[in-house]
Formats: C-alpha cells, sequence, structure tokens
C-alpha cells in the first residue's frame, strides 16, 4: 500500500491509517462515486471504536461473475467482538483481481482484514487494497459498492 501501514511488526500487527486520511481530501475528488462514499465514510478508519471499521473483518467469499462482464463480490464476516453486520462489496468493471498469500501466520484459522486503501486509477476507475492477516487483496476496478449488513 502506498500511504496505509498495514504489517508484522516484531510479535504483532502495525496498523497505521494516518498518512492515507491526511491525502485522503485530496484523492477524493478524483475517486469514483462508491469508492469515495466508502472511503470517506466516518467509521472506516476509527479502529478503537466504530462498528463500521473495516479492521478484523473476516474474509468470507470471492464471488466471480462468469459472464465477462467484470463483476466481483467480497463478503467479509463481523469479528464477533467488534461488528454488528459483515459488509459485502461489489465491484463493478473489474480489470485485475489478485490475492497474494504470504502463509506466515499459520496460527489464525480466517485471513482477518488490517486496513484497506483505496487511490484513484488514471483512467477513472480506483484500485482497492486490502491488507489480511496472512494474505493481501488487489481490486483494479470502475467503481465499489460497500454496504454493511448480514454475511454473520
Amino acid at each position: 500500500m502506498k500511504y496505509v501501514t498495514a504489517v508484522w511488526d516484531d510479535g504483532g500487527f502495525s496498523v497505521d491509517p494516518g498518512a492515507y486520511l491526511a491525502e485522503l481530501p485530496r484523492l477524493r475528488a478524483d475517486l469514483p462515486p462508491g469508492a469515495r462514499s466508502f472511503a470517506t465514510d466516518p467509521g472506516h478508519y476509527d479502529i478503537a471504536g466504530a462498528t463500521r471499521c473495516v479492521k478484523d473483518l473476516e474474509l468470507a467469499g470471492v464471488h466471480f461473475a462468469t459472464d465477462k462482464s467484470g463483476g466481483l463480490v467480497l463478503d467479509f464476516a463481523p469479528n464477533k467482538f467488534k461488528h454488528d453486520s459483515g459488509l459485502r462489496i461489489t465491484y463493478s468493471g473489474v480489470t485485475h483481481f489478485s490475492v497474494d498469500y504470504e502463509h506466515s501466520i499459520d496460527w489464525m484459522m480466517v485471513d482477518a482484514v488490517l486496513l484497506d486503501e483505496i487511490l484513484p486509477d488514471e483512467d477513472g476507475g480506483c484500485t482497492h487494497e486490502i491488507a489480511l492477516t496472512d494474505a493481501s487483496i488487489l481490486v483494479r476496478c470502475r467503481d465499489l459498492e460497500a454496504v454493511w449488513g448480514g454475511t454473520s
């Protein structure tokens, strides 16, 4: 990620969205509407308290469109100690999707979100990078829609 810090550091995870949040006022105008709404939601990076913070959500499903429409859906289940509900992110116009597994943390049963970062893309779309406890996801798309609820 370019601005967000989300790394394994000395036996624990180090996460910090500060640099991204400092850049977000400059970046927001170049983000597509759905991505802008999700990235600028006041609870998105409220690690300490918000039930709408992405930190600690658990990756629950990846669904590809089979008709070459460029659709992709990622489902995240709530962390029972933090979230009231899960999150579904629906991507449109996907031109790239990758998951890179590190397989370095074998004691965790699921991949949980550390933090994410949404940046404008040169073609008017965006990239969404999600750091997980044992992997990272990268999506390049036209836009995305994030909806809280369900996937519990």
